[in-house]
């Protein structure tokens, strides 16, 4: 089996969709020798967020010189960034390895099992315990919980912290339509005398959290409460389990000054177990975290960020006030499951919106866009009248993290020449 072979074998489980439960996931893991036990993790679960956090604590433990394994999702240029170390996606070598070995055990699952087939999530999810787990033991990984919670296929290991930077509208089809029923899936990772660690200003939300913390007899820490982040013309002060003093950040927003607090947060609690952890380091991971597609200056005037609901549209918003002064370029495209008429209704805030479609199974397609918006047909010959060397004009490309994927090679090719 080569590399294409082994991703075609892996996009092949999307045909089963989305199915909430974990027997699946038992099985094969057990099947396996329960990779999982092996581990020694952070769960960081919520709607927004996500991605920043364990791109945060993946740079303070790898500068502190641990071995850090990360799993996230979706990828933005290659598949195989899902299932990284110290920040470098896993090699075709040791992914085909991997493949080899999980293969036949997921191949089995519904020939000896009255259990469905496993999902794309699923395999993904088990090619990553594998990996953490057996193939290539690390000190620390940092688990990006998928869609939810209780139900999701990461919920099969106890965490040394769980982290929760958001809880928004998203996915309501499957985690519930309030903010209440998707913080209690979200939630419902948490295992007995595990710390949670979370920031959100809904009440409704920490009534839940609050509540499970409880039955769990696990510590809760609350951005806003428990620690705090005063900003500064350096960057922000922290305080909280230890003082940290001009804190740098290179991804901007509000919202990222309290997804660092929540990663702070997290080192600071596990610094016993993990002594190479000092205030200093913690200061120099998160000063170097970078996150694809997420706020990324491609070029001066050119920004890519995956906004993909309300919630994060608004961190955008928040973001772009500082290139409130240029004439500002908005191109916008979404999949069909998302809020499309809120989403744009607070980009307009900013400037005028062209939307447009990309190639993915459940885009939005052009038609289905509201009236008042400019289309455009080709958003390839839209990225190619933008002029880089404008000092008045600046360019937003914003929407699915699927469309910023497409969007964010053909700009690296524009860098190239």
């Amino acid at each position: 089996m080569n590399y294409q072979e082994a991703l075609d074998w892996i996009h092949g489980k999307l045909k089963f969709g989305i199915k909430p439960g974990l027997e699946r996931m038992a099985w094969m893991l057990e099947e396996l020798g329960n990779p999982q036990k092996n581990l020694a993790a952070v769960h960081v679960v919520g709607t927004n967020g996500k991605g920043s956090v364990t791109s945060y604590l993946q740079h303070i433990f790898s500068s502190a010189g641990y071995e850090v394994g990360t799993f996230t999702s979706p990828y933005i240029v290659d598949f195989r960034e899902r299932i990284s170390l110290n920040g470098q996606m896993i090699s075709e070598t040791d992914f085909l390895d991997l493949v080899e070995r999980v293969r036949p055990v997921v191949e089995r699952l519904s020939v000896e099992t009255d259990l469905e087939p496993a999902t794309e999530f699923e395999v993904i999810t088990v090619l990553m315990f594998e990996y953490f787990g057996h193939m290539h033991p690390v000190d620390i990984a940092i688990i990006e919980a998928g869609m939810g919670g209780l139900y999701d296929s990461t919920n099969v290991f106890k965490a040394l912290a769980v982290v929760c930077p958001s809880i928004g509208l998203d996915h309501q089809n499957v985690l519930g339509q309030t903010y209440a029923e998707i913080a209690a899936q979200k939630v419902g990772v948490l295992k007995e005398h595990v710390p949670f660690i979370f920031a959100t200003e809904r009440e409704d939300v920490r009534h839940v959290f609050v509540n499970k913390a409880h039955d769990c007899d696990s510590r809760l820490f609350e951005f806003s409460k428990d620690f705090y982040a005063q900003e500064n013309e350096n960057g922000f002060d922290y305080q909280g389990l230890e003082n940290l003093k001009n804190v740098k950040l290179s991804m901007p927003g509000k919202h990222q000054v309290s997804n660092a607090s929540l990663a702070i947060t997290a080192a600071l609690l596990l610094k016993r177990d993990y002594p190479k952890v000092t205030n200093d380091i913690i200061r120099k991971g998160l000063e170097e975290t970078h996150w694809v597609g997420r706020t990324e200056l491609m070029f001066p005037n050119v920004m890519i960020d995956g906004a993909h609901n309300n919630e994060s549209v608004k961190a955008l918003v928040d973001v772009m006030q500082k290139y409130k002064d240029k004439n500002l370029h908005i191109l916008f495209a979404a999949i069909d499951t998302k809020p499309i008429d809120s989403m744009l209704e607070l980009l307009s805030q900013l400037s005028d919106v062209d939307v447009t479609t990309f190639v993915y199974h459940n885009s939005l397609p052009l038609e289905k866009y509201p009236s008042n918006y400019h289309k455009v047909a080709n958003w390839k010959e839209w990225i190619d009248k933008i002029n880089l060397n404008s000092q008045e004009d600046f360019y937003l490309i914003t929407g699915s993290l699927y469309f910023i994927s497409q969007v964010r090679p053909v700009l690296l090719s524009r860098q190239e020449n």
